[in-house]
């Protein structure tokens, strides 16, 4: 079987309630990361202004990055919830 079946299975017997904790465990990870992604960005300004465009170049990438896992644990929040 493939791996999608097999997380569509093993999500119809999540409890709805257990689901939404899940989400919210995993949305501290993005929270996490954006903090430490934009705090590197203020102390790599402050050594080196000069970077500045660079620098938040990357952060707004990362940022993106970070974002779309969180769409993802919202994304299978809701087919758990659904099956």
């Amino acid at each position: 079987m493939s791996a999608l079946v097999l997380a569509q299975d093993a999500a119809a017997s999540i409890n709805p309630g257990l689901a939404a904790i899940g989400y919210g465990l995993a949305a501290i990870g993005p929270g996490i990361g954006v903090g430490l992604i934009f705090s590197s960005v203020i102390s790599g300004t402050a050594r080196q202004p000069e970077a500045r465009g660079v620098l938040l170049g990357l952060a707004w990438t990362t940022f993106a990055i970070v974002e779309v896992l969180a769409l993802i644990g919202f994304v299978v929040y809701f087919i758990a919830t659904a099956a």
